[in-house]
């Protein structure tokens, strides 16, 4: 009992990265080796993204809640620059999938099946979606993973509690405390959940499938890199006057692994809450900023859709000036805010950017279909940009307000 009590704990106190590592090691070689039995584990896979998916809306409200209603008046938050860095690292990743997709033009085979989806007909749809999602019934919101409503509906409560007594603030603020310990227990298996992930991921899709859109892919992955390893460095640079790449890999590493296997941002806001922590960022900024950046910063939805539009573009012969592409960056920005935070939900709104160059909805779908052929690579990497993202900025944002308040 004693050996097993001392291997478990060796296993809490390892590096949870490694662990992860070995677990995606693992799947690859399981579903290579034994790809009957792939199938078999899936349940480890589904069971840990479940697990996270369950647990994510009750921790955002709780904590949302908890933080407003125990922040002390004239407490500095660091939100408004936070978010001001969503909205400019959103655009400038529509902006930077332009100019890839200008540099290096991907073409389609648009003869793939149709799929029975309902986009958004136009922008106005778009907003007219979010402004419902805000007033959202709470208990709706919370039972769908409604992430606008529920951000709202905790602001409010949280509002209201500070002109509570402090025995209720307490209450709340415990009870958060005690959703958080549940959540850590959740991410330690993290591990098993990525082995079951990657083993039934390459054991149904394989590699093969990826090699007809290398080169969409590229320009994909390309843009993505680019705007982890280049622009989200120059506005951390530009917050903290700081060398930005320790705080941008450490995220990539502890945040983005994780996503990109479990492709939904919202899943992978208990692990975000989870390295704010770590990184030791004020609670009161990152107890909103994070669910609120699972929402709104989506930088590699704003990329999908403009690289994925542009590329039907290309194929149709449909000429594209400046004006238009600066247009098509603006459409992409606003309309991956309103893509949902989970796996393949930008996809949905590649029809809505290819109404602006007169695409019809069939033909529109028909790139959607692409997208979900190279979903498998191009969401898993859309969604450890997005996420990673999200601690990358509120953390340049509070580093950013602690040496203003030092000068």
């Amino acid at each position: 009992m004693n050996v097993f009590s001392s291997i478990f704990q060796r296993i809490l106190r390892g590096s949870l990265v490694l662990q992860i590592f070995t677990g995606i090691i693992a799947g690859i070689l399981l579903a290579v080796i034994a790809p009957q039995w792939a199938g078999k584990i899936a349940f480890l896979g589904e069971l840990f993204v479940g697990a996270l998916k369950a647990i994510a809306p009750i921790l955002v409200f709780l904590l949302v809640t908890a933080s407003i209603a125990n922040q002390k008046k004239n407490t500095q938050t660091n939100m408004k620059p936070v978010v001001i860095l969503y909205l400019v690292g959103t655009f400038a990743a529509a902006l930077t999938a332009v100019a890839a997709s200008f540099m290096f033009p991907s073409s389609l085979e648009l003869q793939t099946s149709q799929q029975q989806l309902s986009p958004p007909q136009d922008i106005g749809e778009v907003l007219h979606t979010l402004l419902f999602r805000l007033i959202d019934n709470p208990v709706n919101a919370l039972m769908s993973g409604n992430y606008i409503g529920i951000l709202v509906w905790a602001i409010g409560l949280g509002l209201t509690l500070r002109h509570g007594s402090e025995s209720s603030k307490q209450v709340f603020w415990d009870i958060a405390h005690g959703v958080s310990q549940m959540v850590r227990f959740v991410i330690r298996l993290a591990p098993l959940g990525v082995f079951g992930l990657v083993a039934v991921a390459v054991s149904e899709t394989g590699f093969g499938v990826l090699a007809g859109y290398a080169h969409l892919l590229a320009v994909l992955l390309g843009a993505m890199l680019f705007i982890a390893l280049v622009v989200n460095p120059l506005l951390v640079f530009y917050k903290t006057h700081q060398n930005p790449y320790p705080l941008v890999l450490t995220c990539l590493r502890e945040s983005g692994v994780t996503a990109f296997f479990t492709r939904s941002s919202a899943a992978n806001i208990p692990v975000n809450m989870a390295l704010c922590e770590r990184l030791k960022l004020h609670e009161d900024t990152y107890s909103v900023s994070i669910p609120l950046g699972a929402t709104v910063n989506m930088g590699g939805a704003a990329i999908t859709i403009t690289v994925l539009t542009l590329a039907a573009v290309n194929t149709l012969g449909i000429p594209v000036d400046i004006p238009t592409a600066l247009l098509l960056s603006l459409i992409a920005s606003i309309s991956a805010c309103g893509a949902s935070g989970v796996a393949g939900g930008s996809l949905l709104l590649i029809p809505l950017a290819c109404s602006l160059f007169g695409i019809d909805n069939s033909t529109a779908m028909q790139v959607v279909a692409v997208g979900m052929i190279i979903g498998v690579v191009q969401d898993s990497a859309e969604t450890a940009l997005n996420s990673s993202t999200d601690v990358v900025f509120t953390a340049a944002a509070c580093i950013g307000a602690e040496r203003q308040q030092q000068s």
